[in-house]
């Protein structure tokens, strides 16, 4: 058995047939199976089967866009449970965004912030307020609200308020590091979502606690998209231009930069390092990210309210970075995937499970430990477990690696051109 394994590692042909094979079984089975959860998990692992190959990485890419675009959701569409998966993989695709701006602060730059969701509560709320009614309270302007085809306009602007938001956050904050920082952030978080819930007085501007409702789908050539299925796809697009946002940003010069500050503070400043812009570019970026799947969330809902801001909210999206691998791009977005669906389908499946074996006496669990009330504890001891024995995250951070010769070859310029200036 281990030689097969090895083989298989080995060889990239190998690979390719396992992969093929595994996808083709997983998308009959859910094609045959349109109830099964089970089908459709397992055509989601097919990525991660993709990222462990030996594939070259614009291979990998392409057969993830394939599998993402065409394959699963075309498997899921044939049965009624078509726009639940799409919502699911709706949803996945919104927190791996915000899990990836996290990672920026507090994976990169290693800024410990409790507060993130604050942003995302900016980039919802900005949406929510300029395309409903809600904005003819304090603006009585004949171009507003504005309509569904703003969506895409107020994905940027979104995400440009948020950056606003992220340097205002980060000018008073940054003189304090560790655990005051997270204190500091995690007040502001709770600061945003308080003014939220009461600024519907003596101007309603937000709502209130009764939230904004109505907010208006986004619209398209006069194609308005509505359902989850649709929703998917707008999710995909931004969240691939995240991913290559933060991918080309962790090996840049300013990436370096955060991971020097990350490690050491006095070396990266004695280095030459501006510590206070590195940092507020931190918050920027990430708050940025945040701001923009803000804005498609409320339009997905088409209702948002303080209760979807809570702290819980943040210390969940920390959870998915620390999970997955702190500074680590796929850790991040497999962490960020793995709690989502615990949360949103593989515990809700069990929970709904176990109390129909209730129902029907094959089971007999007090009501004190029904599973609907301990399902955030079966979700704790999961935590536990992951960071008991993958205490670095599922897929730790890995330093990029250069070859030899490229070393050798940028040593032997680097000389040359001492001598030359000697």
């Amino acid at each position: 058995m281990n030689n097969l394994f090895a083989q298989v590692k080995q060889s990239n042909k190998l690979q390719a047939i396992f992969l093929t094979s595994y996808i083709v079984v997983t998308v009959l089975g859910l094609f045959l199976l349109q109830e099964s959860v089970t089908a459709f998990l397992l055509i989601l692992f097919s990525l991660f089967l993709l990222y462990k190959t030996n594939f070259p990485v614009k291979l990998k890419w392409s057969l993830g866009i394939l599998i993402l675009t065409l394959v699963m959701p075309f498997a899921a569409s044939q049965g009624s449970a078509f726009e639940s998966y799409m919502g699911v993989a709706t949803l996945v695709g919104i927190y791996v965004a915000m899990a990836l701006g996290l990672n920026v602060v507090v994976g990169l730059a290693g800024l410990l912030d409790l507060g993130f969701v604050a942003f995302f509560a900016i980039g919802s709320y900005t949406y929510a307020i300029f395309s409903t009614n809600q904005v003819q309270n304090f603006l009585k302007l004949d171009f507003l609200p504005f309509s569904g085809s703003s969506f895409w306009a107020f994905i940027i602007i979104g995400g440009i308020i948020a950056a606003i938001a992220g340097v205002l956050l980060g000018i008073p904050v940054l003189r304090v590091k560790g655990d005051y920082l997270a204190i500091v952030t995690l007040g502001f978080g709770e600061i945003i979502r308080i003014v939220f819930n009461n600024l519907d007085k003596p101007v309603n501007i937000t709502g209130g606690a009764q939230g904004i409702s109505s907010i208006p789908s986004p619209t398209i050539f006069g194609y308005v998209i509505s359902d989850s299925s649709q929703f998917y796809y707008v999710v995909l697009v931004v969240l691939a231009i995240v991913i290559l946002g933060v991918t080309r940003l962790q090996d840049s010069k300013l990436g370096r930069s955060w991971q020097a500050v990350r490690e050491n503070e006095i070396a990266a400043q004695a280095s030459g390092i501006h510590l206070v812009r590195t940092k507020l570019i931190a918050f920027a970026i990430g708050a940025s990210f945040s701001g923009m799947m803000g804005v498609v969330f409320a339009a997905k809902q088409m209702f948002i309210d303080p209760t979807n801001f809570t702290l819980l909210e943040s210390i969940t999206i920390l959870v998915m970075v620390i999970l997955g691998g702190m500074g680590s791009v796929p850790g991040v977005i497999l962490g960020a995937s793995l709690v989502t669906i615990l949360n949103l389908q593989v515990l809700t499946e069990v929970t709904n499970y176990l109390n129909q074996l209730t129902l029907d006496g094959v089971l007999n669990i007090p009501s004190a430990l029904s599973p609907s009330k301990m399902q955030r504890m079966i979700f704790g001891l999961i935590l536990i477990l992951v960071a008991i024995f993958r205490p670095q995250g599922l897929l730790p951070a890995r330093n990029k690696v250069v070859p030899k010769e490229d070393v050798v070859d940028q040593t032997v310029v680097d000389e040359n051109q001492r001598s030359v200036s000697v």
